[in-house]
């Protein structure tokens, strides 16, 4: 026990310098705030759904409603597995656009992206023929829309607008792999 008192007081420095870079850091990125920071309640997320949340929303949306499309005409597993990447990847782009200026709408849609991704990596590991995978990815996808739903009638709730989440859509009557014409 000899060295004993001298760890403690090491210890306690070394806490002070990390609870002192955590501060300095939080200090530098205050200063980064954006337009979505500014405001009232209703326009940081209108600010923030009209720059990034919105799209993030819409493409997971259609991504999601891709797979069964794909599954349905083509069911051919490499259109399959390109189908369920790119929810899986768009799923965690629009991860990488939270927090939304709202605590409560950057859970949701935190909940709803990672549901996003697993379906979207079941449905993957499913496309070889794995129809249990598939399954669980179609039942997750379902889950998917209610919980989407749900963080758009928050932004609702907190805005009086219903948001707007269009995306670009795919030509040849929605098919994704139906090409131009």
């Amino acid at each position: 026990m000899a060295g004993t008192g001298r760890a403690a007081p090491a210890r306690r420095r070394r806490r002070a310098a990390s609870v002192v870079a955590v501060l300095a850091v939080a200090a530098a990125l205050g200063g980064c705030t954006g337009q979505e920071q500014s405001g009232t309640p209703s326009q940081r997320v209108t600010t923030w759904m009209r720059s990034v949340g919105g799209a993030g929303i819409g493409n997971v949306e259609v991504a999601s409603r891709n797979i069964d499309l794909v599954i349905a005409t083509h069911n051919v597993a490499a259109a399959v597995r390109e189908a369920c990447a790119l929810l899986s990847n768009e799923a965690q782009t629009a991860i990488g656009n939270l927090p939304a200026p709202d605590e409560q709408l950057t859970n949701q849609l935190d909940t709803a992206y990672m549901d996003a991704t697993a379906a979207g990596d079941d449905c993957y590991g499913g496309a070889g023929g794995n129809a249990k995978l598939l399954a669980r990815s179609a039942k997750e996808r379902t889950e998917l829309m209610g919980l989407l739903a749900t963080a758009v009638d928050h932004v609702r709730s907190v805005t009086g607008q219903t948001p707007t989440t269009d995306t670009t859509a795919p030509q040849s009557g929605g098919d994704p792999f139906g090409g131009g014409t």
